[in-house]
């Protein structure tokens, strides 16, 4: 049995495609990483893409979470700038900057370093997820992979950038060398994903993180061709399709056009008014704010209680997430108890 016909009964793959379900499946952004003890401890003096390239490593990684938080999908361990540092581009991710690129991309000469990606450059990806799907068994695992406009903006900025002025100028002032860019990005991204579920991946994310620095008409016309290529080259293999972005409440409906069969939403917008601005066919996934982690057990629970009721007016598909990803410094203990109550407080 293949792993993607092992998980098809999952909750969370049921939550997908907005079938009937046993509890609300819950799964984090940043589940792996920081927050764990056991995460700092195996990753000692090992950079972040090092740890990327390591199959034993990465399917340690990946499981940390399920083992602990019981949560009900994993996610890759890995980082949108993989498949860019797999297919040559000298870029590092520096601790508490995110990823820096040493020669950005400014020229229209300057494409040509964006060669296809071939699934040989990322075999330790295959590896890893045949790693893990044999682990994770009836747990789906999450492919994911950085949308064409989020990996753009590192590579015109050179790192992470709060106004993306760069971006923009070459968006709005060079109009065909942006959509030749996005467009090579969107196949080097389709690439990268359907290793993934090729492998054995039974759904995948793709994060738009920076979208939210976007007007609705500029996503429509520089932006959404490039992402609806990326979901377009894995429609055919019947996966389910997540769309995330930060600060995107003017964009949900436009990131549910993209292709996406459920749209995350972040803590800004009430799952039930996302529903209305995604409209029908979709599935939703989010999203309880971050931060409110950092409060007393029953903040939590009362916040966690008006995600649920919102999610249970959209009465759609929904898929239990933080609107962002778990914050280093988030009490493990806390994601913990969050899973066990999301899961107690919808059993059917």
């Amino acid at each position: 049995m293949s792993a993607h016909q092992q998980t098809a009964a999952s909750p969370f793959i049921r939550a997908c495609r907005r079938e009937s379900v046993p509890h609300t499946p819950v799964w984090f952004m940043r589940q792996a990483g920081r927050s764990l003890p056991e995460y700092l401890k195996v990753r000692e003096g090992i950079a972040m893409l090092d740890s990327c390239t390591r199959p034993d490593l990465v399917t340690e990684i990946t499981l940390q979470p399920v083992r602990r938080h019981r949560v009900d999908a994993a996610i890759y361990y890995s980082d949108i700038v993989v498949p860019l540092k797999a297919i040559g581009l000298d870029l590092d991710i520096k601790p508490g900057v995110g990823p820096v690129v040493a020669d950005p991309i400014r020229s229209r000469a300057d494409l040509a370093r964006l060669r296809d990606l071939e699934p040989d450059d990322v075999h330790y990806v295959t590896e890893a997820i045949g790693m893990l799907t044999a682990e994770l068994g009836e747990t789906p695992l999450i492919g994911f992979a950085g949308a064409p406009f989020t990996l753009a903006s590192y590579l015109i900025e050179g790192g992470p950038s709060r106004t993306y002025e760069r971006t923009k100028a070459m968006m709005y002032g060079e109009p065909e060398l942006w959509a030749d860019l996005v467009d090579r990005l969107a196949a080097i991204t389709g690439a990268f994903l359907k290793v993934q579920i090729e492998a054995g991946a039974s759904a995948v994310q793709l994060f738009d993180s920076w979208a939210g620095a976007l007007a609705p008409a500029d996503y429509r016309r520089y932006v959404m061709p490039a992402s609806a290529k990326v979901f377009d080259a894995v429609a055919g293999y019947g996966v389910p399709r997540i769309h995330f972005g930060v600060g995107t409440g003017e964009l949900l409906g436009l990131m549910g056009e993209a292709g996406a069969d459920v749209v995350g939403v972040d803590w800004r917008v009430p799952l039930d008014e996302a529903a209305r601005r995604v409209g029908p066919g979709k599935a939703l996934q989010g999203n309880l704010d971050p931060t409110v982690l950092f409060a007393p057990t029953s903040a939590v629970e009362a916040k966690t209680r008006e995600v649920l009721s919102a999610a249970k007016a959209a009465d759609t598909g929904h898929i239990f997430n933080l609107g962002h990803g778990v914050m280093p410094s988030t009490d493990p203990d806390t994601l913990t108890r969050l899973v066990d109550f999301v899961h107690r407080e919808t059993a059917v």
